[in-house]
């Protein structure tokens, strides 16, 4: 090991540190003292529900969990959304499992809270999940209604979906283990089967001081819309539950007994580990933007020994294609190469940059995967397309829009991650978020943004001069690095991948070393989910 992999492995080690440390101030959720609340009241929290209902030795995938850092300050923030969710096993079945954490403002949603619920079911649609929400909300969050009640996005997408998934044959399963009001109460009505916590759990589409107000009824809660009110009257829950524990084995028992899904074929046999250690990984990728490294060497770190095959090698040089195996499973990797090359042509290439060639190439070998129906992973280290009189007198658009097009029409399941930038146009070709891959991962060391740093800094500085000019101020050396600085600090904050992770533009930032087990998790899932239409990629020009 040389002393510059040694840097580089010092530095990742760093970047994992502070993003645990940050994740177990999240898993507080809203503080120790209203998690004792909740305990004084005989519930459980979000994350004990969780771990209560999966299967004893499963792995617990979470989506989401730094979704609201740093927003919503104002009104004390939002840890995680308010709500926690992730794929793991029930009764040897994967699930998707929402749940409301109500030390985060009484479980109330957030502009940001309906847009992880969304993706939590748009993943079980996608793949097939049977989907479990634990409810325990106050509801929408009143300051911000405006943002989250009227729009399509918003939460009456989430009751769509239910209806949608209904017609799906995905097994949804609502417990009721705290507040269920207004719309949200529609929740569980819409789900297959209905649970509900005697005492704690309440559903009605007002609450006590609201009837009183609209029609000058006098009426208690739970009486309203407590357990034997639903149980026994009105029939809009199916079961009864005296505790949490009691409400969650429910849940087990019923998943029990939910008949095998069909599956999609993804071939996988005996998983090898690869040839590198895991954790090689923290040492080959350069700890700084603007140096090189062989992605063939990060590549040999995360697939099966010996089972990596490169397509068209010698062509294209700037992306990586090729078919592999990870744990086992066969996948095609289309991954950027961050080193400085020589084309056949004799040119010189710039690593992390996509040239009309390796364009090309990259739309080829996705259109070969989805014909023998492999599973795409897309390593992204891209600084965007090649520009110049050159690049686009050689049709680099063409290209670039031919890459776009494969991807976008893929029916393999597509799995992306960020190990280093992502900017521009790139983070489009490369599969970013807003072209559907089934999980969108990234690495601590990630930059997401419509360019570089310095690049983007130098031109909002122009910006700023230009303004200020206007104005008739004037702009001395010492004011303009001042300026720059200030530009600098706020350009970086938003090209942070927990800047990224909290407005849910990726499902997770993850340890490099687990790259392996989120994709394998991830295809497992797929194959779920049958493709159900055949390739086609519509016109190209070629």
């Amino acid at each position: 090991m040389n002393l510059e992999f040694n840097k580089n492995d010092d530095d990742m080690r760093l970047r994992i540190s502070d993003m645990e440390r940050k994740l177990s101030e999240i898993h507080l959720g809203g503080g120790k003292k209203r998690i004792e609340k909740m305990h004084a009241q005989g519930k459980l929290t979000a994350r004990e529900r969780i771990d209560f209902l999966k299967d004893k030795d499963a792995d617990f995938l979470e989506i989401g969990a730094f979704v609201g850092d740093g927003m919503y300050e104002e009104y004390g923030g939002c840890p995680s959304g308010g709500v926690v969710m992730g794929i793991t096993n029930v009764s040897g079945r994967k699930c998707m499992i929402v749940a409301n954490d109500a030390t985060v403002k009484a479980g109330a949603w957030f502009p940001i809270t309906a847009k992880k619920n969304l993706r939590a079911q748009e993943i079980a649609m996608e793949n097939r999940l049977p989907i479990i929400y634990l409810v325990d909300s106050a509801g929408v969050f009143l300051p911000l209604q405006d943002e989250i009640f009227p729009d399509k996005e918003h939460f009456g997408r989430i009751f769509r979906n239910n209806a949608i998934m209904s017609s799906m044959g995905i097994t949804q399963i609502s417990a009721v283990m705290g507040s269920c009001v207004a719309g949200g109460a529609y929740l569980p009505i819409m789900s297959d089967e209905a649970l509900i916590v005697n005492k704690t759990g309440t559903i009605f589409l007002a609450g006590s001081y609201l009837v009183k107000a609209a029609i000058g009824e006098n009426i208690d809660n739970e009486s309203l819309g407590g357990a034997t009110t639903h149980c026994e009257i009105s029939g809009v829950t199916d079961y009864k539950s005296e505790n949490d524990e009691e409400c969650l084995k429910s849940i087990r028992n019923i998943m029990d007994k939910i008949g095998d899904a069909d599956s999609a074929g993804f071939n996988r046999k005996e998983a090898k580990m690869p040839e590198r250690d895991l954790k090689d990984v923290y040492g080959i990728l350069p700890r700084t933007r603007d140096k090189q490294y062989d992605s063939h060497d990060l590549i040999e770190a995360l697939v099966d020994q010996e089972s990596f095959e490169e397509y068209k090698a010698d062509y294209g040089k700037t992306i990586v294609c090729g078919y592999a195996r990870m744990d086992g499973w066969a996948v095609g990797i289309v991954a950027n190469q961050r080193k400085l090359l020589k084309s056949g042509k004799g040119e010189m290439q710039f690593g992390g940059v996509i040239y009309s060639d390796s364009a090309d190439k990259a739309a080829r070998f996705i259109m070969n995967c989805n014909q023998k129906k492999i599973p795409l992973v897309f390593l992204q280290d891209v600084t965007g397309f090649m520009v110049g009189s050159r690049s686009e007198q050689g049709g680099i658009i063409k290209d670039g829009a031919k890459l776009v097009n494969a991807m976008a029409n893929s029916v393999v399941p597509k799995f992306t991650v960020i190990v280093g930038n992502s900017y521009g146009a790139g983070n489009y070709a490369m599969c970013g978020k807003a072209y559907d891959p089934r999980l969108i991962l990234a690495w601590p060391s990630a930059e997401i943004a419509v360019m570089g740093g310095s690049q983007a800094a130098k031109v909002l500085l122009q910006i700023e001069k230009a303004s200020l000019k206007a104005k008739g101020e004037v702009i001395d050396p010492e004011k303009e690095k001042e300026l720059l600085e200030k530009i600098m600090d706020r350009y970086k904050k938003q090209t942070s991948p927990y800047y990224a992770a909290s407005r849910l533009w990726v499902d997770a930032i993850i340890d490099p070393a687990k790259t392996r087990d989120w994709i394998s998790a991830g295809i497992e899932i797929a194959n779920a989910a049958p493709i159900e239409k055949p390739y086609s990629v519509g016109v190209l020009q070629t």
